[in-house]
C-alpha cells in the first residue's frame, strides 16, 4: 500500500537524516522545494547534489517536483509573516492563513495531484521533502493532507530524535 510520510532538514544530520528515511520504509524522496539548497555549513548535506548522492547510496529514489514548491512571492509572504511574529524559517511552528490559502489555490489546486499519487511506489513509503522541521510550518503538508483527505493515503511525519 502506497504511503506518505513528510520530513524537513532542520534538526537533521545526514546520517540522522538516512537513517529515518530508511526505518520508515521510505523508497522514495520527493524535493518540494523550489531552491534546492540551503544556507551555512550545518545543513550543506541537503543541497541537491550532496542529497542526491546521499539517497542512491541508501537506496532511496529521488525526484524534484518543482510545480508544487511555493513560488517566490509565496516565501515572501510568509517570510513578511514571519518577521511580523518575530520567528525564522528555523523555528517557525505554523503558516501564515494567507499563505496557506494563497498556496492551495494557486499551487496545489491546479496540480494534478491524482497522477502523482498514481505514480507513487506501493512496496515503499514516499517523503515529501522541504526545510523545515515542523511539518505544520511548511507547505509539505498542506500536500500530504491532500494526498490523505483525496486519495485516501496514510501519513507519517518524520521528525529529528
Amino acid at each position: 500500500m502506497t504511503r506518505i510520510a513528510t520530513i524537513g532538514v532542520y534538526g537533521f544530520t545526514v546520517d540522522s537524516f538516512l537513517e529515518k528515511l530508511t526505518g520508515r520504509g521510505v523508497g522514495l524522496l520527493l524535493d518540494l522545494r523550489q531552491r534546492r539548497g540551503v544556507r551555512g555549513p550545518e545543513y550543506s548535506w541537503a543541497n541537491s547534489a550532496r542529497l542526491q548522492h546521499a539517497l542512491a547510496e541508501a537506496d532511496i529514489g529521488y525526484r524534484h517536483v518543482k510545480e508544487l514548491a511555493p513560488t517566490t512571492e509565496l516565501r515572501q509572504l510568509q517570510y513578511r509573516e514571519d518577521d511580523r511574529h518575530g520567528v525564522g524559517k528555523r523555528n517557525r511552528i505554523a503558516l501564515a492563513p494567507e499563505y496557506a490559502e494563497r498556496y492551495t489555490r494557486e499551487v496545489l489546486d491546479p496540480f494534478d495531484l491524482g497522477a502523482l499519487a498514481a505514480e507513487l511506489p506501493g512496496d515503499s513509503a514516499t517523503a515529501l521533502f522541504c526545510v523545515e522541521r515542523d511539518p505544520d510550518a511548511c507547505h509539505r503538508c498542506l500536500v500530504a493532507e491532500r494526498l490523505r483527505a483525496e486519495h485516501g493515503l496514510p501519513v507519517t511525519h518524520l521528525r529529528p530524535g
